[in-house]
């Protein structure tokens, strides 16, 4: 009882050093809360911030994969980036498997393709040139087997495309066309064009597409047209017909496991497997993708992998440096304040020991008298710190961040390693107290 009543003498006197290390604990508290509540949830939300930019899987049959790969090209053998239309195909009613992987909630939108060649020609007989044609779905409602419905389509897999118009209606005559091609053939909004194509059976097919809208990509989409798949399946004759599926999910970066498992999954060990096949990876997203797709072999877009994966690892650096700063300070200001408060009590310490106090029972008073205030700073900084992270969660990412009790338990262990150590150095002070000197004032 006479170890608490000192301690809780020690609040009377002294307040304002005692008020200065509760308040140093308690903004150190709010940055490594904040910071640390930031790292350990901002890998979900990068990933999702920078999915909007784009799929960052692809699927293909798997002879354009090879021939892909042979020549180090991106869509080599078709898409809209290619001179020549595809040979080979995936089966448009197989798109819907890819929401019946073991990480089907991850994948959060995907667009299969039709990517053809076509002579558009231009509204009242205008100018007329051979253009890439995009079948794809624009909106669509897909109901799975387990009942539930999953809107997809290239409306929320082009979030950066600026739109003059409305999005197509799927399974429909209406398309949206790039605005260079859009400026070379004299059309815009509301014109219709007409499609005609010589299919490989000698037949020429011919559609007329409503134009709902001119978008501008940016880059070289600008001259392609979109239509419904099963529009582009009509005038190219390939019914149930696709040659690509772009795909966005939600990843881990990856680690040396992922790249291990990318190159060869059959040389992982049995543990290895169960952790890289149940880690949402794009490596193994794609693996499982393609074990539900038939012919098809998925390839992660390694850019964006390698730029989740960069940003991700820089921005967890940035806010660990900015915790360890923080308890750095902590410990400088707090063992300062020490000093300062050992000083101006040395009388009331010396007369401790001269009645036969230890050194350690007098270290153990201070111990305990800063651990107190420090504690009351901790709980009071870890409510702020709660704050200020979902402050950066709106501003930054649009969303609150989830607090994860071991954000808390990490930070109140090591701020409780920091005020030991910034205590120990500053307590060393008392073992060179003489009572007999500082009582007669020597």
């Amino acid at each position: 009882m006479f170890f608490l009543r000192m301690i809780a003498r020690s609040f009377t006197r002294q307040l304002r050093r005692r008020l200065l290390i509760a308040l140093t604990v308690c903004l150190s508290a709010t940055v490594s809360v904040a910071m640390l509540g930031v790292v350990f949830d901002v890998g979900d939300k990068l990933n999702a911030e920078l999915s909007t930019y784009g799929s960052n899987i692809t699927v293909q049959p798997k002879s354009d994969a090879v021939v892909s790969d042979l020549y180090n090209t991106e869509g080599a053998a078709g898409g809209a980036a290619s001179e020549a239309d595809p040979t080979s195909f995936l089966k448009e009613s197989d798109a819907a498997k890819i929401k019946t992987i073991f990480w089907a909630f991850n994948i959060t939108n995907f667009a299969p393709q039709l990517n053809v060649h076509a002579e558009v020609s231009g509204a009242n007989g205008g100018a007329k040139e051979t253009a890439p044609i995009v079948g794809t779905w624009f909106n669509k409602t897909l109901k799975l087997e387990s009942g539930e419905t999953t809107v997809v389509g290239v409306e929320g897999m082009r979030s950066w495309w600026t739109l003059d118009g409305t999005w197509p209606k799927d399974d429909s005559d209406q398309g949206v066309i790039g605005a260079t091609l859009a400026q070379r053939l004299g059309v815009k909004r509301g014109d219709t064009v007409t499609l005609t194509k010589r299919t490989a059976s000698g037949q020429t097919h011919t559609q007329r597409i409503r134009l709902t809208g001119v978008y501008d990509s940016g880059d070289d989409e600008n001259g392609s047209l979109y239509i419904a798949s099963s529009t582009a399946q009509v005038l190219a004759d390939l019914p149930d017909s696709i040659d690509k599926i772009e795909v966005k999910a939600l990843t881990t970066p990856e680690n040396d496991l992922a790249r291990k498992a990318a190159k060869n999954p059959a040389a992982l060990s049995q543990d290895e497997w169960e952790t890289w096949y149940c880690t949402a990876y794009p490596s193994s997203i794609a693996y499982q993708i393609e074990e539900v797709i038939p012919g098809a072999v998925a390839k992660q877009v390694r850019q964006v992998a390698a730029l989740q994966g960069n940003v991700l690892q820089k921005t967890q650096a940035v806010m660990i440096l900015m915790t360890v700063l923080s308890l750095i300070a902590a410990a400088v200001a707090v063992a300062n304040l020490m000093v300062a408060s050992i000083g101006e009590r040395s009388s009331e310490l010396a007369l401790l020991k001269a009645i036969g106090a230890t050194d350690g029972a007098v270290s153990r008073l201070m111990m305990a008298e800063t651990a107190t205030v420090s504690l009351l700073g901790a709980l009071v900084g870890a409510g702020l710190g709660s704050g200020v992270a979902q402050i950066i969660g709106q501003v930054v990412f649009g969303s609150g961040i989830t607090m994860r009790p071991m954000v808390f338990v990490l930070v109140f262990v090591l701020l409780a390693l920091t005020v030991a150590l910034a205590s120990a150095s500053s307590i060393r002070s008392i073992l060179s107290l003489k009572p007999a000197e500082v009582l007669h004032g020597r």
